[in-house]
């Protein structure tokens, strides 16, 4: 058996799936092993398994044995083995450490790196794999790179004859289930003479 995959955030008593047989007398159904940490439990009638407590992802697929045995003569039974398995969610938003950074850039200078921004994520696997963009500014004068988080200038910036104060919005983005979540860091970059 192989049971649709639960959210980690399933509460107990939830239904897991139902295991039946075809047999002319009645059973009775048990888990026999494979589930140490005691997160399913049958009804010894029915077949059904339920959640008994909250799961923990690390601790799962799990793969357990279930048995059908005669309920008049125990020497009679069969198994079989059920595997469940838990989607991480995405719990965490990538967070940067300050919201606000400030950098100055000479000008005159051609294309260079001026800062490379990190976020954290606390979810694991692809849930806490980060990109990074450009949510606003000037797009034309600004890239980032979107593995590494480092923002670079694209030209040089004339002290005299444009602005000395560029504001741009950065985000890192995970590639998270079932949908992906957002940090943002705003960086204000001053020119100087």
């Amino acid at each position: 058996y192989q049971p649709v995959p639960l959210s980690e955030k399933t509460l107990p008593d939830t239904f897991v799936v139902h295991i039946s047989v075809l047999y002319k007398v009645p059973v009775t159904y048990s888990i026999v092993s494979g589930d140490e940490k005691g997160y399913f439990i049958i009804d010894s009638s029915t077949g059904i398994i339920r959640t008994t407590k909250n799961l923990k992802p690390e601790d799962f697929p799990v793969i357990f044995s279930v048995q059908a045995t005669d309920s008049s003569n125990a020497a009679i039974f069969n198994q079989v083995s059920v595997n469940v398995e838990v989607i991480d969610e995405n719990d965490f938003p990538p967070v940067f450490p300050y919201s606000l950074i400030e950098e100055s850039l000479e000008e005159n200078l051609p294309a260079i790196q001026i800062v490379q921004l990190k976020a954290q994520d606390n979810d694991t696997g692809r849930n806490g794999f980060l990109t990074y963009g450009i949510l606003s500014g000037n797009e034309q004068k600004f890239r980032i790179d979107e593995s590494t988080g480092i923002l670079y200038s694209t030209t040089s910036f004339d002290y005299e004859d444009e602005p000395t104060e560029y504001q741009v919005v950065v985000y890192a983005e995970d590639d998270g289930i079932p949908e992906k979540k957002r940090g943002y860091c705003t960086v204000v970059i001053k020119i100087i003479d």
